[in-house]
């Protein structure tokens, strides 16, 4: 990241003024930024098992509009763009290949999380891992991106859902949203796949990790049936960590996937995820837990640090 920066990269917004050339939106309609753009020409664009457009940040710097220019200044001063979104301020500018048009009758106020944390952990159950009906599952991290995997393992018709986490006031919630039991690590003295194991008998259908932590990953991969669960990667690591494992692992059958953005082609994606919430579908409302004003950024902040949220 680049600073001085507006940062943010979930919204949700209406269209004030277009440029030259742009047809996917007019002004007044209700848009969400696409922290992950579509552009639709590159080859991941074109391919249709891929998502990670070659305009993403993972292949150019998005600190910049396309043309290399900043919209953004104060005091005469350039301020850097951040994932094309920027959406912590009032105004934005965002590429056209990087925002989508979503029903005029839906609430901001809460189709903001389809732009990323909710569509990122549904669509890790839904597209990445194809979770089937009757199957075990167990999600590492009970943040709101944990929840959203919670609630698409249910709607998938997985009759175990384990939650996993520290934070045992996490617990309360996962339950509410379709977890079937909740576990702490620190209540136990062998490592976590074991107790998985020992829950299990033989290890999880699927594994989801929304931590971010190179050694829970590697947990969750062990945690899978060895001859052929899934184990899907959704939280980011630190940059230039690196994962250390047994290929045996591997190598017995388990299968191991990354997923960006729960494997959404975001543009075509995220209006009819919103266009199911409408319809009653889908509900990530219960995913909020506090609302505040833009001045009160910072106690939001401090919230997420200390887990109470």
């Amino acid at each position: 990241m680049c600073y001085p920066v507006i940062p943010g990269h979930e919204g949700a917004g209406i269209v004030e003024s277009i440029g030259e050339g742009v047809t996917c939106v007019k002004p007044g309609e209700k848009v969400i930024p696409l922290c992950l753009p579509q552009c639709g020409e590159c080859s991941s664009c074109l391919n249709p098992n891929a998502n990670s457009c070659l305009k993403t940040h993972l292949y150019e710097s998005q600190n910049l509009m396309p043309d290399k220019t900043s919209r953004f200044t104060c005091k005469g001063k350039l301020i850097h763009h951040f994932l094309w979104t920027s959406t912590f301020s009032e105004y934005t500018v965002i590429p056209d290949s990087a925002i989508a048009r979503i029903d005029a009758a839906a609430p901001l106020d809460k189709v903001f999380l389809f732009g990323c944390g909710f569509s990122t952990g549904y669509g890790a159950v839904i597209n990445t891992a194809k979770v089937k009906p009757g199957s075990t599952c167990a999600i590492f991290g009970l943040g709101g991106v944990g929840l959203s995997v919670v609630i698409g393992c249910k709607s998938a018709g997985a009759s175990r859902i384990i939650g996993i986490d520290i934070n045992k006031d996490k617990f309360a919630k996962a339950k509410e949203l379709g977890a079937t039991e909740c576990i702490s690590p620190q209540d136990f003295k062998k490592p976590i796949q074991e107790v998985l194991f020992e829950m299990t008998g033989h290890g999880v259908d699927y594994s989801f990790e929304v931590i971010g932590r190179v050694d829970t990953m590697v947990a969750a991969l062990a945690s899978c049936h060895m001859g052929y669960g899934t184990c899907v990667m959704i939280g980011t690591p630190p940059q230039g960590e690196q994962i250390s494992f047994d290929p045996m692992m591997l190598f017995t059958g388990r299968t191991w996937k990354g997923c960006l953005i729960g494997g959404w082609k975001t543009k075509d994606a995220i209006p009819k995820l919103v266009a199911n919430y409408m319809e009653k579908k889908l509900n990530p409302d219960k995913l909020i837990s506090h609302t505040l004003p833009f001045e009160k950024i910072n106690e939001g902040f401090e919230l997420l640090w200390s887990g109470k949220r």
